[in-house]
């Protein structure tokens, strides 16, 4: 038996994010939540630090400390996804206002503290959402920067270009300084972009099978995914909704569901026609060196199958 990973969420829930959180928290074999950061992104803050209570009660996990973090990017105003999310962020299934406290302590602080303590290499951060806490963590304890076993994210893309402007992915566009940061940090770091996250999409049978789990997570699920794909069916035409950040907690889980490229990735934080750009060099047409494995490929079926396994346990 290898090791539980343990891992610290960072987060902006979102129905999507919601089920990456329930994969991680059905999955104690590989994986140790040993906390959940919550930052502004798909909804404010306050939202989304409540959307992380929501869901650890959803899956009856309330010993993880949630911890509220940055409430706005570095360099700009808050960019949020009410649109695609709904107003709570958690639109569709009819879940109760969490009973669990947020806990003591600012996000930022939590995760350098814990990196601090822990020892080097053992903590991998899992970025499900604009990158702002993970780089103020950097800008505020650069000492933790070479602690981290690597940050595996979601964000960004490369022939699927942008969905929150024509060139930017959304979790990349609300902090690209971020970003820059945490690319440019020398920790090792593994992409899901929407180049890979659009061929993990909710089909009608896809879904049916999470409902037909019969439990209240298979349920909430089902209901987030249809309230989240209506979104996804009139603006790309697709057979459903594309479950971003889930391809980060599946990859810790079965990291052969995926195949990728070491690249150069760097971000655009000057153009207004293309701020939040992850420019990947794809085909090697630069010297610069590769700093991240850029995720273009899952095996859908695997990964569904996987997913749909592992919250029946819930």
């Amino acid at each position: 038996m290898t090791t539980p990973r343990k891992i610290i969420i960072d987060t902006d829930p979102g129905q999507d994010d919601a089920v990456a959180i329930l994969l991680a928290l059905a999955s104690p074999e590989e994986i140790e939540v040993i906390g959940i950061t919550a930052v502004a992104g798909n909804v404010p803050l306050p939202l989304t630090h409540k959307n992380a209570r929501i869901i650890c009660e959803l899956a009856g996990k309330t010993d993880i400390p949630v911890y509220a973090g940055c409430d706005r990017p570095l360099a700009h105003d808050l960019v949020t996804a009410e649109h695609v999310h709904g107003k709570t962020g958690l639109d569709g299934p009819d879940l109760p206002d969490p009973q669990m406290h947020l806990t003591d302590g600012h996000a930022v602080d939590y995760i350098i503290d814990t990196l601090r303590h822990e020892p080097s290499g053992t903590i991998t951060l899992c970025p499900i959402g604009p990158l702002t806490n993970i780089a103020t963590a950097f800008q505020k304890a650069p000492d933790i920067i070479d602690k981290v076993q690597e940050i595996i994210l979601m964000g960004g893309a490369y022939f699927e270009v942008g969905n929150i402007t024509p060139a930017a992915e959304f979790n990349i566009y609300v902090d690209p300084e971020a970003a820059d940061i945490v690319f440019k940090s020398g920790v090792p770091i593994v992409v899901m972009p929407l180049d890979v996250t659009h061929k993990a999409l909710v089909t009608k049978q896809r879904n049916d099978a999470f409902r037909n789990i019969g439990t209240p997570v298979g349920i909430a699920v089902a209901k987030m995914t249809e309230f989240f794909e209506r979104f996804d069916k009139e603006k790309y035409g697709s057979e459903g909704a594309p479950l971003h950040d889930p391809c980060v907690t599946a990859y810790l889980i079965k990291p052969e569901l995926f195949k990728g490229r070491h690249v150069n990735v760097e971000i655009e934080t000057v153009s207004d026609l293309t701020r939040g750009m992850t420019v990947a060099d794809w085909w090697d047409v630069t010297d610069r060196p590769a700093n991240a494995l850029f995720i273009g490929d899952v095996d859908a079926d695997g990964f569904f199958a996987l997913l749909t396994e592992r919250l029946a346990r819930l």
